[in-house]
């Protein structure tokens, strides 16, 4: 049998270009080699893209880039090529398939989903529409309320009104939702630019940080209770995993407890009653069907302390794939091994 040649594109210009480094080595080692020849193609932080024939090893600390067997090249959106264009004019490479493993702004909200879709290459994850949806947490919710899906109390702004008249928002904001409130850049992931204010002032510097990610701002009312993800497979009829449960080594799953401190503890299966579980679980298809969502998204959730309300926070659908990230031990712990995963995500890729 022929194998397939599948690329995976790391890095990207995004304040989460280290994480998706990890990533990528993971995936690329977890891939069953006797099914698929890999192309490795990277892009900087400035941008550049490079074909990489190295080892694994370099891609964590960022050393593949001074590789001197890289060479320039990128996808073509030309579908004669259905591949990758070489800039010294070498021989086109044929790709049956691509898996962006690049987390956050240039490569999970639809920007790579779209070159891909104009190139037919079928890619692993959702599509254009989904990716930037569930990228840009202001529309998301948005859906998720005209759809009745329960989340924490929450409300937004963009830099401009802000700036204009910031007590209008920070009063609107106080008022709605108490202290302490949770502010988000709309578009980030990994926890970037999130920060939990417990007053005015603190309030005020998380708009400044988030401001500094995105020009929209979301803020969440603090939720207390378990911090709840689940893992979801498919693409009409998905499969959804069970629940894990993460347990911060920091005040809240920020970015340092998720990648750096390495202290982080996930509990799977999930210490909450079997009928929440079922009810995450249901929640989690229900979400992703109607955000349009195929191939792999990981949800989160909160189970709410004082009366078990089950709380969507949000859908990540090209979540971690570090050695420890939730998405494939979740599976993993739902039978599926991380080669196997890796199978059926590019073959799901390629049924689309």
């Amino acid at each position: 049998m022929k194998k397939a040649t599948v690329a995976i594109i790391f890095g990207g210009v995004s304040s989460e270009h280290e994480v998706s480094l990890i990533s990528a080595k993971s995936v690329i080692d977890n891939i069953p080699k006797d099914k698929y020849d890999v192309v490795m193609l990277g892009i900087t932080k400035a941008g550049r893209w490079q074909l990489f024939s190295g080892d694994t090893s370099a891609l964590p600390d960022g050393s593949w880039e001074n590789d001197k067997n890289n060479v320039d090249a990128f996808i073509s959106p030309d579908t004669s090529i259905h591949g990758i264009v070489k800039k010294n004019g070498g021989e086109p490479v044929y790709i049956d398939a691509v898996f962006p493993v690049l987390h956050g702004a240039n490569g999970e909200g639809g920007t790579m989903q779209g070159l891909f879709t104009l190139a037919k290459i079928p890619f692993v994850g959702c599509g254009c529409a989904s990716s930037a949806v569930c990228m840009d947490k202001m529309f998301e919710k948005c859906i998720l309320d005209a759809a009745g899906i329960g989340q924490a109390k929450w409300d937004y702004t963009d830099i401009g009104d802000y700036k204009n008249d910031p007590s209008e928002v920070i009063d609107r904001v106080e008022k709605k939702l108490g202290y302490p409130i949770f502010v988000k850049p709309a578009n980030a992931g990994s926890s970037v630019g999130i920060t939990k204010a417990h007053d005015r002032a603190e309030l005020e510097k998380a708009i400044d940080s988030a401001g500094a990610h995105d020009n929209k701002i979301v803020f969440e009312e603090t939720v207390t209770g378990h911090e709840i993800e689940c893992a979801v497979l498919g693409n009409t009829d998905p499969f959804v995993s069970c629940c894990g449960e993460i347990l911060p080594c920091n005040e809240f799953y920020d970015y340092d407890a998720k990648y750096l401190a390495g202290k982080t503890g996930l509990c799977i299966p999930a210490k909450i009653p079997d009928d929440k579980a079922l009810e995450v679980r249901n929640t989690a298809k229900k979400a992703y069907k109607l955000l349009g969502c195929a191939g792999l998204t990981r949800m989160d959730f909160f189970v709410r302390e004082s009366d078990g309300k089950v709380l969507l926070n949000e859908p990540n659908t090209i979540p971690g794939f570090t050695s420890i990230s939730m998405y494939p031990k979740l599976l993993e712990a739902s039978g599926i091994t991380y080669p196997e995963l890796l199978d059926k995500l590019f073959h799901l890729a390629m049924q689309k």
